[in-house]
């Protein structure tokens, strides 16, 4: 049986053209890029060629560009780098990042060296911007705002250039988990002043355990791992050669096709929403979609035995969804997102999460399943 992937903000299927550059690296790049003998200085070549890649793409310098294992890593740099070596001690943030920047802010706060405060929110769940400029103009000590473009749940956005302006007026760092978002939104650095971006591979059909992250010069931190000078001494390590390749390939990929993708997904997403709802009206859209993240899709459904286990069903009918985020190690549990947009719902929330692979028939399919598996008994 076909399946249909409508979870692609959890992951994407790497691209063939990837993986086929991927497999050459392997092949052709097997030396250490941190030896001086002719393998290594090939090898480091086609990772310099790679951050050239993804920092011509962000309009950066080379220097700014450091490769990680994904955002998890880079958020984790970003976040105690900051506290520790730039001496920040109050972190503005909000209650629906990813758990890789709220673990890290508790973690900070659990040591006494930074006040965390998150800003409220707003009717539709964004990061009160009035309230973020209200703490910025009172003053305090040295800031840094942490805010994601997209949140992974719900695709709602924020004004990411709007956001930095405001930080960089006031002194304040910025940083922002670009995870869902890169490949798929353009980037200009030098027209939008962050001070430290984080993304992977694998959200933009790229391979898993493999992401970077943008430091901007004005902001150095010392690494989170030592052991080696690899990545202008920043990640102690032998560089994932074929993984980086396979990012800069995905990234160039993604940014060379973005409208045509961008079309393709919209299309497919906003054909699947219209004819849903045009039989099942009782579902309520969560988020903004019209000024959100064209991939993402998060809807519930009226509680029902049934819709408790919808997700299980969907799986077995060969339909990939998810509850919320894929990072709570594959448990179906509320995300803390709907828990604090919607603490007292007994409704059943899915994302839906689609890509420019997907098409109209398979969005037809699975509002065929969805009517299958939710349709009271007494009516067939």
């Amino acid at each position: 049986m076909k399946r249909v992937f409508f979870d692609n903000a959890s992951t994407t299927p790497i691209d063939p053209e990837v993986m086929q550059v991927m497999i050459e690296c392997m092949q052709q790049h097997y030396g250490n890029p941190s030896s001086i003998h002719k393998e290594g200085r090939t090898a480091r070549t086609v990772v310099e060629q790679a951050r050239r890649t993804v920092a011509r793409l962000l309009n950066v310098s080379i220097g700014e560009i450091f490769f990680t294992s994904g955002g998890t890593e880079s958020s984790n740099m970003a976040l105690k780098g900051a506290v520790r070596d730039l001496g920040v001690r109050r972190i503005i943030s909000s209650p629906l990042e990813h758990h890789c920047v709220l673990h890290s802010l508790d973690r900070l706060a659990g040591t006494n060296e930074v006040e965390v405060v998150n800003l409220p929110l707003t009717s539709t769940g964004l990061p009160d911007i009035k309230e973020l400029e209200k703490l910025l103009a009172a003053g305090g000590p040295k800031t840094m705002v942490s805010l994601m473009h997209s949140n992974n749940e719900l695709g709602l956005m924020i004004d990411i250039h709007e956001v930095a302006l405001l930080c960089q007026a006031h002194g304040a760092l910025f940083h922002s988990d670009t995870v869902q978002t890169m490949g798929y939104f353009p980037f200009d650095l030098e027209e939008t002043p962050i001070s430290f971006l984080t993304a992977a591979a694998h959200k933009f059909y790229g391979p898993k355990g493999v992401g970077f992250i943008y430091i901007n010069g004005d902001n150095p931190i010392d690494p989170i791992m030592d052991g080696g000078s690899q990545e202008r001494n920043m990640r102690a390590g032998t560089e994932n050669i074929h993984g980086i390749i396979g990012l800069a390939k995905a990234m160039e990929m993604a940014y060379a096709e973005l409208e045509i993708r961008k079309a393709k997904t919209k299309a497919v997403r906003d054909h699947f929403l219209r004819e849903l709802l045009a039989v099942m009206p009782e579902i309520e859209i969560n988020g903004d979609p019209e000024n959100g993240h064209y991939k993402v899709l998060s809807l519930s459904f009226p509680p029902s035995p049934k819709a408790d286990l919808l997700l299980l069903n969907l799986d077995m009918a060969g339909i990939s969804v998810s509850g919320g985020s894929a990072c709570s190690s594959g448990a179906e549990t509320v995300s803390h997102v709907l828990a604090t947009l919607m603490p007292d719902s007994l409704r059943k929330t899915i994302r839906f999460s689609f890509s420019h692979h997907n098409t109209v028939e398979e969005a037809d399919f699975v509002i065929q399943k969805l009517q299958e598996i939710l349709e009271p008994v007494a009516s067939r």
